[in-house]
């Protein structure tokens, strides 16, 4: 017992580049889907890519669970979203076998946005957290993780940094053939509403900003009077456009549409069903797409 213990205090204890040197790939436990996606591309077949918690749950209302928090035993490294959209990990880490886990905050350094909606600033959520909704901010991602996950494992860092810049220059292909079907920009009276606070990201890369969002607060459907409130205000503003959730749709949505006649648009906030390599890239293509037809089929 004695001898267990003190070795899993050495092995807490030793440097982040030793993770790598017993031979045995790494096991790297992720979060959401996007980050799947973005650590997948990075190592190909060079390590292990674990979900925390499984396919199928909503981790806006995911609680951790005794055999998820089991599996954080099993793993070398933790990547994190880090700025507000996976604080479970901090609990499932903290309740682990290793609460010392090397863990990577792949928004380090990322120009964040601030969070929006008194409810969620109430909260404590003073940033954004959807930075994977951007290519832009996914591309600062993944060197991040790239960058990180070589020093982890030294023999791969190259290797790493090579599928990264691969990575990145597929995903800067997707904005740029987005971008190409904008052919004028859309005018400062153009303006869009969002259901769910998620897509600021998304919509700068097209020059756009978010001018209300329906949802009090992360995932809480608003009350009748905050409903009328929300429904004046898309009037006056003269708001053309609300994209709302693919993923999590919610009955509201229908009143909305039908009391206002602002036309809805659904993106996918990648945060939902089976975890692949190249769902990151097929649900950002669809999300860009959809954001490309709602400027113009509703252009002046």
């Amino acid at each position: 017992m004695l001898r267990s213990a003190l070795a899993l205090l050495l092995a807490l204890a030793l440097p982040a580049q030793a993770l790598a040197d017993n031979g045995k790939p790494l096991r790297i436990g992720i979060t959401l889907h996007p980050y799947y996606s973005y650590v997948s591309n990075i190592v190909g077949d060079k390590a292990e890519v674990v979900p925390l918690i499984p396919a199928g749950f909503n981790p806006h209302a995911y609680e951790p669970r005794a055999e998820d928090i089991k599996r954080i035993g099993t793993l070398d490294v933790v990547v994190l979203n880090g700025v507000g959209h996976d604080d479970f990990a901090d609990r499932m880490i903290a309740a682990s076998e290793k609460p010392g886990i090397a863990t990577i905050e792949a928004n380090q350094n990322v120009p964040l946005l601030a969070a929006t909606g008194i409810a969620a600033r109430g909260a404590g959520k003073v940033v954004n957290p959807h930075t994977f909704l951007s290519i832009s901010t996914t591309i600062a991602q993944v060197n991040n993780i790239a960058r990180e996950l070589g020093k982890l494992d030294p023999d791969n860092a190259k290797l790493y940094t090579q599928n990264a810049r691969a990575y990145a220059k597929r995903l800067r292909a997707l904005r740029a053939e987005a971008l190409a079907k904008v052919t004028e920009a859309p005018s400062a009276t153009f303006r869009v509403a969002t259901i769910h606070a998620a897509y600021d990201y998304l919509v700068r890369d097209f020059g756009l900003e978010v001018t209300a969002v329906v949802e009090p607060a992360h995932g809480i459907e608003p009350s009748p009077a905050q409903l009328k409130k929300t429904i004046d205000q898309l009037k006056a503003l003269d708001v053309k456009v609300i994209f709302s959730e693919m993923d999590f749709p919610s009955a509201y949505v229908e009143t909305i549409q039908r009391e206002s006649g602002v036309r809805l648009y659904p993106l996918t906030h990648i945060s939902y069903g089976e975890y692949t390599k190249d769902k990151y890239e097929v649900e950002m293509k669809r999300n860009l797409d959809t954001v490309v037809r709602a400027i113009q089929e509703n252009r002046a």
